[in-house]
């Protein structure tokens, strides 16, 4: 695909959203934004029509705004109600809920890094509709923390000239953040305007899953920045801080929403589709095998849901006293075993999905097979297997898990 061709559709001007005040409207919001999602997602999905509708009418919902603290004007929900809010989302649609899952993080970082000044302008803007995407990681660097793009000085401020992938939202956002190399060689994290000159993304994301993410390249060829809204990001190597996982909470939220949006299809086609096999039993919801699979996958839904939510709230507990470098551990270990248990049942849900629902449920007409596609390329997001590592090394050794997003 050509990298040189960028999408020219831009994000519509912000407009003034609903604002969500409470948990409770916050999670009846997201049940009404699902059903918006869920309408003509496979449909999405097969032709990858991108869901511009969709995130517009999720800014429109408040739902952008929801974590902001109450000081600033927004909900600040808790960390469970988040989790639950993504996961509802990602039932429907688990491309577009992934979309917005870069501007929590990234304003997780701002609660933990920003100055008072930084911080008000930013929740300022979310509260008001902006949107935040992520430039991501550089595509060929030797290690995903490497970072190409660079700040050079110009007549009018910082210019920063790089290019990024893995960028999901940034198609939609107003706003794209990304990590920068300052010109005395300070990490940082600077803020670019969507559709400021020299800004280009690129829609190239190739994917067999999470198809409609748009998670593709960002390129800035001195572009300018919002000097005032850069933040230092060397501090935080030293300094105890939640917006690591709060990040892997959303992640697995939206896992966890894949799993669910695939039991629930497997359990409506099984009833109203499938035909059970010759010889055997008169309906297929005698099926012994059908219903024992069915109990298991509702046991193995049921627990990876709660351990998220228990997550969420040990997040919340955290949350409230000052961050330790053992708390911030303890955050980082209780999130990592929510996402241990979401990526196994969103693998396992989207496979036994196809296994109950038979061979007419592979059809391309239902598409059934996104919920399996979405789950297998997500869960790569960050492999499970270092967080069995990392359990293993804090339960056995004492061992705090290194402080970074992606813990």
């Amino acid at each position: 695909m050509n990298l040189d061709r960028a999408d020219d559709r831009r994000p519509l001007p912000p407009t003034c959203p609903h604002r969500i005040r409470t948990d409770a409207e916050a999670l009846e919001v997201a049940r009404a934004v699902a059903a918006r999602f869920a309408e003509c997602a496979a449909e999405r999905d097969r032709e990858r029509i991108l869901p511009w509708a969709e995130i517009e009418a999720f800014t429109a919902s408040g739902l952008g705004g929801i974590t902001v603290p109450r000081a600033y004007g927004g909900a600040d929900v808790a960390h469970a109600t988040l989790a639950e809010v993504f996961a509802t989302l990602a039932a429907a649609d688990g491309s577009a809920a992934q979309i917005p899952q870069s501007q929590f993080g990234v304003l997780a970082l701002v609660r933990a890094a920003a100055s008072p000044e930084q911080q008000a302008q930013i929740y300022g803007a979310v509260l008001a509709g902006h949107r935040i995407g992520n430039a991501g990681p550089s595509r060929n660097g030797k290690a995903i923390t490497q970072v190409e793009t660079r700040l050079a000085e110009g007549p009018d401020g910082n210019r920063l000239s790089g290019r990024r992938f893995y960028s999901t939202g940034a198609l939609f956002a107003h706003w794209i953040p990304t990590r920068a190399v300052a010109l005395d060689g300070r990490p940082l994290l600077v803020w670019a305007r969507r559709d400021a000159p020299g800004v280009r993304v690129v829609d190239d994301w190739q994917g067999f899953g999470q198809r409609t993410t748009a998670s593709g390249t960002v390129v800035f060829e001195d572009a300018p920045i919002e000097d005032s809204l850069t933040i230092e990001l060397a501090p935080l190597a030293e300094r105890p801080a939640l917006f690591g996982p709060v990040s892997q909470l959303v992640q697995a939220a939206i896992d966890a929403g894949i799993a669910r949006g695939a039991t629930e299809a497997a359990l409506d086609f099984v009833r109203t589709r499938t035909r059970p096999y010759p010889f055997t039993v008169e309906t297929i919801t005698e099926d012994p095998h059908i219903l024992g699979e069915v109990g298991r996958l509702e046991v193995d839904l049921h627990a990876a849901e709660e351990v998220l939510a228990r997550a969420g709230r040990t997040l919340d507990r955290i949350a409230a006293a000052p961050v330790t470098a053992q708390s911030s551990a303890e955050a980082s270990v209780t999130v990592a075993e929510a996402k241990i248990l979401t990526t196994e049942v969103a693998l396992e849900a989207s496979e036994r999905l196809l296994e109950l629902a038979g061979a007419s449920a592979t059809r391309e007409g239902t598409n059934l097979g996104r919920f399996w596609r979405d789950a297998r390329v997500h869960t790569l997001h960050d492999p499970v297997r270092w967080k069995y590592h990392l359990l293993g090394d804090y339960t056995l050794n004492g061992a705090l898990p290194a402080r970074h997003q992606w813990n």
